[in-house]
């Protein structure tokens, strides 16, 4: 995930807005006691997630791939008075701890955790979002994007994470593709000639996509 040097990050961190004592918390927990912490948002990708929310000021959020709920909180500042985020993941031992977090926040009420499988809650959603979030198994991201768009207003945003893969994508050496990186590489090819969509893709953290339906 390291695209720039350490010193730029810091730097970049600390001239962020603070996150707040809870995110600490959940970033601290999360690296202390789950597999895989680093599949955490984090200061900086959660401040543009929480800026880029607020900017929207959406009144319903789809997010796939709650982890601890980080993000979840991030992209739920930025929600309109009466707004809701819907969050699925499909990891039942992290259940417990993401609920008691999303407790202690000031968002309960506008927050709807899923457990289960997203290809199969989504289809189920009759909910119109002004702001959808991408960061589950990489494998299906082509499918969420299909399974999402037509649930997207018009001139709505879909964000999706990890696109950039650590840089796997380049196919540096001759080396052939895992079927995590290919599938990336399938889905940003995808969106990037999908006429529907505008589309930018910034190199924050890990690659963060956005796309604005026209």
């Amino acid at each position: 995930m390291e695209f720039i040097s350490q010193d730029i990050e810091n730097y970049a961190e600390l001239h962020t807005q603070d996150e707040s004592a809870l995110l600490k918390r959940i970033s601290r927990n999360t690296y202390a006691n789950v597999l895989m912490p680093r599949m955490l948002s984090g200061k900086l990708q959660g401040r543009m997630l929480a800026a880029i929310s607020q900017m929207i000021r959406p009144n319903r959020i789809l997010e796939i791939g709650t982890f601890t709920g980080y993000s979840a909180l991030c992209l739920a500042e930025g929600l309109a008075e009466g707004g809701k985020l819907i969050t699925i993941d499909i990891n039942e031992e992290l259940e417990e701890m993401v609920r008691g977090f999303i407790k202690e926040s000031d968002m309960e009420s506008s927050i709807d955790y899923r457990i289960g499988n997203a290809l199969t809650f989504i289809p189920a959603i009759e909910e119109q979002f002004d702001l959808v979030f991408i960061d589950a198994d990489k494998i299906n991201y082509t499918n969420y994007y299909k399974l999402v768009f037509d649930k997207v207003k018009k001139g709505g945003f879909i964000l999706v994470d990890n696109v950039l893969w650590s840089g796997k994508i380049l196919l540096q050496d001759g080396k052939k593709a895992d079927k995590d990186t290919q599938a990336l590489i399938d889905f940003n090819t995808l969106v990037h000639r999908d006429e529907r969509v505008e589309n930018v893709l910034l190199p924050i953290r890990d690659g963060l996509m956005i796309l604005r339906k026209k």
